[in-house]
C-alpha cells in the first residue's frame, strides 16, 4: 500500500506539517502515539508524532523537521506524491487521570510543541482546564499559534529573542505562574531533553506530576533493537512500546541525554557522505 500525501504546509523554516492517507492508522490512533514513516523504499525509518488525525477522511498529520539526509527525503514530497511506507499506531497513547484533573499546564518547545497538541486538545475535550506555554528561539519558530488559541484557556509564550511573549524560556513561565498562586494538578513538557529537564528539576521539588515524551534513539519501533531504552524509576523501559510519554519524575535524563549523543560523529559522517 502507497501512503499518498494529501497536502503539506510549511509552518516555519525547515518545519512542515504533511498530511498524509493513512486510513489503518488514522481508524485506531490516539492522542500521544506515533508512525514510522519512510520516504522511499530504500529510506530510513523516520519516528514521528501524529499531531492530528481525521477519521473520517482517513488522514493523519505529521511535523518534521529538516535535519539530515532523511528528513529532506521526506521534505521532497509534495501533495500528490506517496510515501513508501507509514506504519503504526506506535506507542502507548498518553494516560492521565482525567477524573483527577482540574487543571494542566502543557509546555512545548520547539517541535515538542507537535506532540502537545493532542494531548492538550483531549484533555480540553475532556473537561479540563488547559494552560499552555510554547516556546522558541524566536517568533517564527513557535509553531501551531493559532492552533493552541483555538482551544486552550490560555496560551503564553516565551522566546529567546523576546518577539512573542516574555523574553526568556518556557521554565521562567512555568515559576511565574506557579509563584503567581496558579493551582495546577499536572504539568506536561514535551520538548528537547534539556527542556524537559529543566521543567522537571523545577516541579520534582514541589512534588507536582510531570509528563515528559521522550524522543531517543528509535529503529524498529517494536521494541525489538533496545535502541531507544531509557531508565524510569530505575527500571529499563523501551520508549516505543512503553512511552514514548513517562513519569517525568522518575526519568534518568542524564543517561537519556547521554544516549541521545552516542552516535553524533556518525550521523553527521552519514549525512556527508549522502549529501555529496
Amino acid at each position: 500500500m502507497m501512503y499518498k500525501v494529501v497536502s503539506k504546509v510549511q509552518l516555519s523554516e525547515g518545519v512542515a506539517l504533511m498530511t498524509v492517507y493513512a486510513p489503518y492508522v488514522a481508524r485506531g490512533c490516539q492522542p500521544g502515539q506515533f508512525v514510522i514513516v519512510c520516504a522511499n523504499d530504500d529510506s530510513e525509518r523516520i519516528p514521528l508524532t501524529i499531531e492530528d488525525y481525521d477519521r473520517d477522511e482517513g488522514t493523519i498529520n505529521i511535523i518534521y523537521q529538516v535535519v539530515g539526509y532523511s528528513t529532506r527525503e521526506l521534505d521532497g514530497k509534495c501533495a500528490g506524491d506517496n510515501l513508501s511506507a507509514v506504519a503504526g499506531p506506535l506507542g502507548e497513547p498518553a494516560h492521565y487521570p482525567v477524573e483527577n484533573l482540574k487543571s494542566v499546564l502543557g509546555i512545548g518547545g520547539g517541535v515538542g510543541i507537535a506532540p502537545l497538541y493532542p494531548q492538550m486538545k483531549h484533555l480540553k475535550q475532556m473537561g479540563v482546564r488547559v494552560d499552555c506555554v510554547l516556546g522558541g528561539r524566536n517568533r517564527e519558530l513557535v509553531i501551531l499559534k493559532r492552533e493552541f488559541e483555538a482551544f486552550a484557556d490560555s496560551v503564553l509564550y516565551a522566546t529567546d529573542d523576546g518577539s512573542l511573549g516574555i523574553k526568556g524560556v518556557v521554565t521562567d513561565v512555568l515559576k511565574s505562574q506557579l509563584e503567581k498562586g496558579v493551582i495546577y494538578d499536572l504539568v506536561v513538557a514535551i520538548g528537547p531533553m534539556i527542556m524537559m529537564k529543566a521543567v522537571v528539576d523545577y516541579t520534582k521539588p514541589l512534588g507536582l506530576p510531570t509528563g515528559v515524551s521522550l524522543n531517543p534513539l528509535m529503529v524498529d519501533g517494536t521494541g525489538m533493537c533496545g535502541g531507544c531504552r531509557v531508565s524510569v524509576g530505575g527500571e529499563v523501559k523501551f520508549a516505543c512500546v512503553d512511552g514514548p510519554d513517562f513519569d517525568g519524575l522518575k526519568v534518568d535524563f542524564e543517561e537519556t541525554m547521554k544516549r541521545q549523543s552516542f552516535y553524533k560523529d556518525e550521523e553527521h559522517e552519514c549525512n556527508l557522505r549522502k549529501l555529496a
